[in-house]
């Protein structure tokens, strides 16, 4: 395994991390999720990411139940704040109050007594980004994390943020990004880049799509991802005859370089500099250690031409959608 530095900061993170949004927050069985992390320390995974929305606290449980029994500075944690926890409407968003409570919430649930990255799950226009700046300091300040970051924000969303805190505060973005969905490519990555900032990418096998298990033409396999309602949206997007012939066309080509199509998704995101890791999911040991085999595979340029010229135009327009704020930022 590779490590990478994380922006600003003074950690250093496996190219290859370890997610919860569909594993541990309640889709997989508790022994399935310790032999999964388990599986990531003897990998050589050190970065652990999850959030307080993942099964609405029962991702950040698990890994509390889990994780306490390893000496704290054996990993890396990060989790994130903004999705709601209840049924009461001030119960989500960014304002001082709800980090405030969030993060205290998480810490508990982590059994730790700080985060080494919290994260801003999504933007929130109906907050002064001068309150969010200053919430996520006093967060540092007390202790509670070390770093700061967020996920999937707009440009002017980060510029704003910037502006105010400076490039200190702010040390990770995460955005979705694989080769199905390349669009952080464009102005994230060097706005970000520019700023100390480096990115943590989420679903880079395009929600298992990249594995090439999905054949064109074929219905859904019962119980895979894209079968269950929470996915119908993202279904949409990236579950078409189209990508799925594009993704075919992929498979020769990791086939004569060697690798498995996770592999070559993974090498294909960590080709730039500005990531620091890919999270990956995983509900068998097995899937840990084949992700982490990623870490470190070298892409020739002729192969990267080969899987731009096999993708084509496929790229999706629009990323996996997830309820969040709209774009716009709030001043005071």
């Amino acid at each position: 395994m590779r490590y990478r530095k994380l922006g600003s900061s003074e950690l250093e993170v496996s190219e290859i991390s370890l997610g919860s949004w569909l594993t541990y927050s309640g889709g997989v069985e508790a022994d399935k999720t310790r032999a999964c992390t388990e599986a990531a320390f003897d990998a050589g995974i050190n970065f652990f990411d999850t959030a307080n929305v993942y099964g609405q606290g029962a991702a950040e449980t698990a890994w509390g139940d889990i994780l306490s029994s390893r000496p704290r500075d054996s990993y890396i944690l990060a989790t994130k704040v903004y999705f709601p926890m209840s049924e009461d409407p001030a119960d989500q968003g960014l304002s001082p109050a709800q980090i405030a409570k969030q993060i205290d919430a998480s810490l508990t649930r982590l059994k730790t007594d700080y985060v080494d990255l919290y994260q801003a799950h999504r933007f929130d226009p109906t907050v002064p980004v001068e309150d969010i700046v200053e919430a996520f300091q006093k967060v540092v300040q007390q202790g509670k994390a070390r770093y700061i970051g967020f996920s999937e924000w707009s440009p002017e969303q980060i510029e704003a943020a910037i502006d105010i805190a400076g490039p200190d505060l702010f040390v990770s973005s995460q955005p979705q990004y694989s080769m199905l969905w390349q669009a952080p490519e464009a102005e994230v990555f060097g706005l970000c880049s520019a700023n100390g900032i480096s990115q943590i990418v989420w679903s880079p096998l395009a929600q298992g799509v990249l594995t090439g298990k999905y054949k064109p033409g074929q219905p859904v396999p019962e119980g895979s991802r894209f079968a269950s309602a929470e996915m119908a949206v993202s279904k949409d997007l990236v579950y078409s005859d189209a990508t799925l012939q594009a993704v075919q066309r992929l498979v020769p080509i990791a086939e004569e370089a060697g690798m498995s199509m996770p592999t070559l998704a993974l090498a294909w995101v960590l080709r730039r500099g500005e990531v620091a890791s890919a999270i990956t999911g995983a509900s068998r040991p097995e899937q840990v250690h084949a992700n982490a085999a990623a870490s470190g595979v070298e892409l020739s340029g002729d192969l990267l031409a080969a899987v731009d010229q096999a993708l084509g135009d496929v790229p999706v327009t629009e990323p996996t959608p997830a309820p969040g704020a709209q774009p716009g930022v709030k001043h005071r």
